[in-house]
């Protein structure tokens, strides 16, 4: 079934203590055009989200928004200046030699000094996270997914119904195609009588005229095409592949055989069957704009 181009999901997940959400919107688009937008530390993930998105949209402006909160996750590491602590206590007890000072030396009075313990955060595993963020981004491109199948079967079945009148018109050009050519005979044996008069009518003439008029109008080849174009229109549409490129040629196609059959025409009844048809042409090529 075809996919709409537009569609959003979202997913939200709690990993290794981390609250981790995922949108995932999208715009019709010529080609794919992947945008993420998420924290600046952990843009380390970013190659990995966009395989994945193209893995699964072939076209369209996708716009791929994370957020990630650490606030559980945090974990804080005391690390000791060993070095700047000995220079401390070297010097603490140097102090103490040189006045005669009582000894008052401890770990907890030596760790008041600058720089001897630091507190850092504790170094994340880049791999973890990332496999974390697209376990989530999985998700909530499976619901962006099911949104714009739902869409595209919307708009299948809208292309669908056009195509059936599509089909009606141009059974109806067939049926009035011949009829066209026996009027003009009809008007063509009427004038000829209303100015020869008594004179005898030259039969070979008028079947020559009517056989030049028939080759002129005929729009056989046009109609063939038309139906072989409907039948392939029909087909794409329950494809499972993305068919959005293939159909807007496809209905270009269309478009040029009721061009070329309103050239041909010279019936007020068949121009008006071609109006209608290129009416309905217009609104699936609207339609297919949004097929991905």
């Amino acid at each position: 079934m075809v996919k709409s181009m537009t569609g959003y999901g979202r997913a939200r997940e709690t990993l290794n203590q981390r609250d981790i959400t995922v949108e995932v919107r999208s715009v019709n688009n010529r080609y794919l055009d992947c945008t993420v937008k998420m924290p600046r530390a952990y843009v380390f993930a970013e190659d990995a989200i966009k395989s994945r998105v193209q893995s699964a949209v072939s076209r369209g402006k996708v716009d791929i928004f994370v957020s990630i909160d650490t606030s559980a996750a945090d974990v804080s590491v005391v690390s000791i200046n060993e070095p700047l602590a000995r220079s401390y206590y070297k010097a603490l007890a140097k102090l103490q030699e040189t006045f005669s000072l009582e000894s008052g030396l401890s770990a907890a009075y030596l760790a008041k000094f600058p720089d001897v313990l630091t507190v850092t955060k504790a170094e994340e595993d880049l791999e973890t996270v990332s496999a974390d963020i697209c376990r989530v981004l999985d998700q909530a491109l499976d619901a962006y997914n099911t949104m714009r199948a739902a869409e595209g079967e919307k708009l299948a079945e809208d292309i669908s119904g056009r195509v059936t009148a599509i089909e009606t018109a141009v059974g109806r050009v067939e049926a009035r195609s011949p009829q066209t050519v026996a009027s003009y005979r009809e008007r063509l044996e009427n004038k000829m009588r209303e100015v020869l008069q008594s004179t005898t009518i030259d039969e070979s003439r008028i079947l020559t005229e009517a056989a030049i008029f028939a080759d002129k109008i005929a729009v056989d080849e046009e109609t063939v095409r038309l139906r072989s174009h409907i039948a392939q229109l029909r087909q794409m549409l329950r494809s499972d592949v993305p068919v959005g490129r293939k159909l807007d040629f496809l209905i270009q196609e269309v478009n040029r055989e009721c061009n070329t059959i309103g050239s041909k025409c010279n019936d007020l009844t068949i121009a008006q069957d071609v109006v209608d048809m290129k009416a309905e042409v217009e609104k699936i090529r609207e339609q297919v704009q949004n097929i991905e």
